[in-house]
């Protein structure tokens, strides 16, 4: 064939696909996203074939299980045994989060088991209201196992350590107790547990807390912390900051090595600097990372002080620089992946509409509400405002209701009734603007609205309907997860990027407790798609304009929570929500996805002409997103 012909292609394929309809040109582009970002994440992820990564399950106590990813380097072998590194997410986060530490820790030729702490991910809830605590979320029993199975060969179990962001900091330092205490009552002569890395966490660096550890220790403090109100100043008791020269629990952490060594202890630590020995595990060092609590683990900085550290606490020489990271270019990858998953389902979601089965659902548009009078935009907009301010200042009470309503959960107890804690808040969020924003549409509507043409056209719906528009859903969002565990399964990648995730489906509780969540959170998502498509769609605006105002309509009363808190520790060095910082932080995740939400309400509005589709299609995912990236204490 000559060259002619194959120059002919490419101008043929273009002219082929400019002949397709819109949705399959989508699903094409969605398909070319995620396959670029599977292939490249998973290369990524496996260094190019020098790492092997497998999901394993651990049985723990009372009939409990730890879900985790193992990663060992094709240089650990039985002949040339390597370090094992376990990591453990924080509160609020899975496996997959921890990439930068497993991942760069398993390119330097360090086997890596990164684990779901219980009640999170795949792993199964404690019966311990305190896992971190007494069994380090279930890091404590992995130990215990690479300890003594003959499974893992290839691992020196002389150089076991472990590293944990946040909750997962406090877990590895709990862990380095534990196994510390065997060392005290002469059960061992060294502990099982040669190293480990706090990342986020001091609060348990006391002077109680450190006398049993017979472990190396080094830590990383984000200096703009926001939980840094919590910590305390050697040289002043009144004054709180992530400031770690001068904290007294980094204070006490050093001194803790110097004492065992019996030298004398200091009065301020110096950041960066060796203090003990690794070989009598008396080492101790402090670094203070200058970034936010929940952005830590995407600091590059940040992980190379981890890899610095272990370098020298397992007296390892590493074949890479410390800054030689890629964990990163495995994000973005993912990242592309969830960008084409998103868009696959507009793509396919308008192919379905097309065949005879849901082809009914579709219905002509209603009109657009009236081009607005300087009286209408003054209501507009005063509602806006309105629900804006409602939206931010009650969040914080909904969180704090929450924890009154549903009390086990909150304390950690296993329940059948709402079990996933931090969600619940979120819950009564939306539950109550959506309820309000139901209770405003309907009195502008009947106190004016309809006076001047207004239609509920977009309501219209028999059961019938109702019950194909929730088939459809189902199979629209239900397909993409079919994709993505086929993906999972052969890859070992998902779509995901910083916050935001669409995970497998590992817990199999999970399906049916989304059926208890889902029915309350559709409340806020059909009120956000009458918002949207009923008084945003206005006679005048141009689809982006009014889809865009559908937007910051939806986020900018949960930005403004942000904008509080980190004015307020920008002007005085103290969050503006102390003691429910933990609920703030998770509105990194929850803002992105009330962005475009109205996309996906508008998207569907055009094509059925009906309110109920997209908001279906956007509250499933969501919620399914939400569910596998939260605490869950879901019983056994």
């Amino acid at each position: 064939m000559s060259w002619s012909t194959y120059r002919q292609y490419p101008s043929t394929w273009l002219k082929a696909f400019k002949k397709t309809s819109r949705s399959s040109k989508m699903m094409l582009i969605a398909a070319l996203l995620m396959l670029i970002g599977v292939l490249g994440s998973t290369r990524i992820l496996h260094d190019f074939g020098n790492i092997e990564v497998m999901k394993i399950v651990i049985p723990t106590e009372n009939g409990q299980w730890i879900t985790a990813d193992l990663y060992r380097p094709v240089t650990a072998t039985r002949h040339n045994k390597a370090p094992l590194v376990v990591v453990v997410p924080g509160f609020q986060r899975t496996r997959e989060t921890q990439t930068n530490m497993a991942l760069e820790l398993a390119r330097r030729g360090i086997v890596t088991i990164c684990i779901d702490p219980y009640a999170q991910g795949g792993s199964s809830a404690s019966f311990s209201s305190q896992s971190a605590t007494t069994e380090g979320y279930g890091a404590m029993a992995v130990v215990e196992y690479v300890y003594n199975t003959p499974n893992l060969n290839y691992v020196d179990k002389t150089r076991i350590g472990m590293t944990g962001h946040s909750a997962g900091g406090n877990a590895a330092l709990r862990s380095a107790q534990h196994f510390g205490v065997e060392v005290i009552d002469g059960l061992r002569e060294e502990s099982k547990l040669k190293a480990i890395f706090v990342s986020g966490y001091v609060l348990t660096f006391t002077e109680s807390a450190l006398t049993s550890v017979r472990s190396n220790i080094g830590m990383d403090y984000p200096y703009f912390d926001e939980g840094a109100f919590r910590n305390a100043r050697a040289d002043e008791p009144g004054i709180h900051d992530g400031d770690m020269r001068t904290a007294q629990e980094s204070i006490t952490l050093v001194n803790s090595g110097l004492l065992q060594n019996n030298q004398a202890p200091i009065e301020e630590v110096e950041v960066g600097r060796i203090y003990g020995s690794p070989h009598n595990n008396t080492l101790r060092m402090v670094y203070n990372i200058r970034d936010l609590h929940a952005l830590q683990i995407y600091n590059r900085t940040s992980t190379a002080n981890m890899l610095e550290y272990f370098e020298i606490a397992l007296d390892y020489d590493m074949p890479l620089s410390h800054y030689n990271q890629t964990y990163m270019v495995k994000e973005w990858f993912t990242g592309l992946s969830l960008v084409g998953a998103m868009l696959f389902l507009f793509g396919f979601g308008a192919a379905l509409l097309k065949t005879p089965f849901f082809a009914p659902l579709v219905h002509p548009l209603p009109q657009k509400a009236r081009k607005q009078t300087p009286s209408d935009k003054f209501l507009f907009w005063g509602l806006f405002v309105f629900s804006a301010l409602v939206a931010c200042f009650i969040f914080i009470p909904m969180a704090q209701r929450a924890q009154v309503w549903f009390p086990d959960a909150q304390n950690a107890v296993m329940t059948s009734f709402f079990p996933y804690r931090m969600l619940n808040s979120v819950l009564l969020w939306a539950v109550f603007n959506g309820s309000l924003g139901f209770i405003l549409f309907f009195l502008v509507y009947f106190l004016r609205g309809r006076h001047h043409g207004a239609s509920l056209d977009a309501f219209k719906i028999s059961f019938k309907e109702l019950l194909k528009t929730v088939l459809y859903a189902v199979t629209v969002v239900g397909t993409l997860y079919l994709i993505l565990h086929g993906v999972y399964k052969f890859f070992h990648v998902d779509f995901r990027f910083l916050f935001l995730a669409i995970r497998v489906l590992e817990n199999n509780g999970m399906l049916l407790y989304s059926l208890m969540y889902i029915p309350l959170f559709y409340i806020f998502y059909l009120s956000n798609s009458v918002r949207v498509n009923l008084t945003m769609r206005v006679e005048g605006w141009s689809e982006f304009k009014s889809t865009l105002i559908g937007c910051l309509g939806n986020s900018v009363g949960l930005m403004l929570i942000l904008v509080i808190q980190y004015s307020a520790y920008v002007a005085t060095g103290r969050v503006y929500w102390t003691t429910e910082w933990l609920y703030v932080n998770i509105l990194f995740g929850v803002i992105p996805l009330m962005f475009i939400l109205p996309i996906y309400n508008r998207y569907w509005f055009n094509k059925t002409g009906r309110i109920y589709g997209g908001a279906m299609i956007a509250c499933i995912l969501f919620i399914l997103m939400a569910l596998m990236g939260s605490v869950a204490y879901i019983p056994l």
